[in-house]
């Protein structure tokens, strides 16, 4: 699940699904806010023109190890802590396996199903059942194994022209070294030349 939603004119969403523990997803909070930013604003425009943007991890394990439902980021000053920066970001861990937070029971009870566990509610009956029927929609299973086959390629083209431009940079760099050798190669026998030159 990776949504970009524009909620309104004036605000920006981008939720992620993780499905394994990464270390890194501080930093990745940090790019996607630089990406929403690049999508939103054109070179020289007004920066008032930036949308307050919101970056959601939803991850099934702890990111922070404090037990909590969530963990909720924005920009404060070190020295006066109550002194926020505003700049309208704001990046949400939500931990589904939480212990700790004032959250309503309906999403707990998602918490649970994004868990891997059966529906206990309403509310994750209606969601179950959307998944379900989407699985089973013939059109949406070939358009996503369509755009799957389409990243494959986008993939497999990108890794043949790294392997391409490794072979050609390692090429140009044996032959400079050749001659970089060759040259001081030159250099010594004609340094050892003139020594013996010198010496009868």
């Amino acid at each position: 699940l990776d949504l970009y939603v524009e909620g309104d004119s004036t605000t920006v969403y981008n939720i992620e699904l993780q499905g394994t523990t990464h270390s890194n997803l501080p930093k990745r909070s940090r790019y996607y806010h630089g990406m929403i930013d690049l999508n939103i604003l054109e070179k020289g425009e007004n920066y008032n023109k930036l949308k307050r943007s919101y970056v959601i991890f939803i991850c099934p394990f702890d990111p922070f190890q404090e037990e909590q439902y969530i963990y909720t980021f924005v920009k404060r000053c070190e020295e006066v802590p109550e002194l926020k920066l505003n700049d309208e970001t704001v990046t949400i861990f939500i931990n589904t396996t939480g212990k700790y937070g004032d959250v309503s029971d309906e999403f707990k009870e998602l918490a649970d199903y994004i868990n891997g566990n059966k529906p206990s509610g309403q509310y994750t009956r209606e969601i179950d059942k959307a998944v379900n029927d989407i699985k089973n929609d013939k059109k949406w299973r070939r358009d996503y194994m369509t755009l799957q086959m389409m990243l494959n390629e986008a993939k497999e083209d990108a890794y043949n022209k790294g392997v391409e431009s490794g072979i050609e940079q390692g090429i140009e760099r044996g032959i400079e070294r050749g001659i970089e050798q060759g040259m001081e190669r030159g250099i010594e026998q004609g340094m050892e030349k003139q020594l013996l030159i010198t010496v009868f």
